[in-house]
């Protein structure tokens, strides 16, 4: 009698093998979108809280000192004979680096002595302080440790990063003309207020933070903020890939940018600005989709989408232009 034995399978065929990998792929690319979302949302998060965080060491320096911070950056020039502390190194007390801030006794020197060097020997330690708060982490360069190409001031003080920047205004000179609100105010609003005081947005600023207030005297309170805390911008982010202007939290000249230019704005061709084209990158971007975060004069936080109405966006801007907002979140 004959015996058939059975043979037995040792493992997949090669079709079974193809249909499990395509499978597989097909899952992977379902789901590295979905975490890249979540992680996204966690990094949006974050900086929403720095930004709060920063709000609110503004208004905990505003009650100790009666005014907002300030940027005592010179308006007689920039460069190496005016570098000063910016309105960050201020509130660096209430926000708990007063480690940071007592080590550069900011309270009693400059931040150089006018060569580009660092007035003490405990400056350029404290100048390059690594500061959470002061990161976004959606932006990969936020793992930078220091910078040291910022423009004016970077070749001779390595510098701590920030991605976060005051609110100097919307009156706006330089760069596309796009950014230059016209005169005659071209929104009919009272008295012209759009461009007040002039077109000088860096050192004299219809915003809360311009690059030099504190050295030419002006004393803003959050009363000053007449269209209200709620409907003024405070404090918003920024790239340091983007612009040389921006990512140096001690230095004056980083830390201010104009609301006269969109969130995340570009060329007309849709490239990117150069990163030494300061009139038209010395403003607001972030890698968020879509948009840019801002904190208020309130200390609540908005994200503020690439398709704002420009109108509205400069309104925001102003710290009392008397200006009809639409913003909406």
């Amino acid at each position: 009698m004959k015996r058939f034995y059975g043979r037995m399978r040792d493992g997949f065929t090669l079709i079974e093998l193809l249909v499990v990998i395509a499978i597989i792929a097909i899952l992977i690319a379902l789901l590295v979108p979905a975490v890249q979302k979540v992680r996204e949302a966690a990094a949006r998060s974050q900086c929403q809280n720095n930004l709060k965080q920063l709000a609110l060491g503004a208004h905990g320096y505003h009650d100790t000192a009666k005014v907002l911070p300030q940027n005592f950056g010179s308006f007689n020039g920039w460069g190496a004979g005016s570098s000063s502390w910016s309105w960050i190194a201020q509130v660096l007390p209430y926000i708990e680096q007063t480690a940071v801030y007592t080590q550069a006794n900011i309270s009693a020197v400059s931040l150089t002595n006018g060569t580009n060097a660092p007035r003490l020997n405990t400056v350029p330690a404290a100048a390059a302080a690594s500061i959470p708060i002061l990161r976004c982490p959606s932006d990969p360069d936020s793992a930078t440790a220091v910078w040291t190409d910022r423009a004016d001031i970077g070749g001779g003080l390595p510098c701590g990063i920030t991605n976060y920047k005051g609110v100097c205004g919307s009156n706006w000179a330089w760069g596309d003309g796009r950014w230059n609100p016209p005169q005659p105010d071209p929104y009919n609003l009272p008295n012209n207020n759009f461009n007040f005081p002039d077109t000088n947005g860096l050192d004299n600023g219809n915003g809360p933070l311009d690059r030099s207030n504190g050295a030419r005297g002006k004393k803003y309170t959050l009363l000053s903020l007449t269209d209200g805390t709620s409907n003024t911008f405070l404090i918003g982010e920024s790239l340091p890939s983007r612009s040389q202007w921006t990512g140096c939290w001690c230095y004056a000249n980083n830390a201010s940018g104009t609301a006269a230019i969109p969130p995340n704005a570009t060329q007309t061709n849709g490239q990117i600005f150069g990163v030494g084209d300061w009139p038209n990158q010395y403003s607001f971007h972030s890698k968020h989709s879509g948009g840019v975060q801002f904190a208020l004069g309130d200390g609540s936080v908005r994200f503020v989408s690439e398709s704002t109405d420009i109108t509205t966006y400069r309104s925001m801007g102003t710290r009392g232009g008397g200006e009809p907002l639409g913003l909406t979140d």
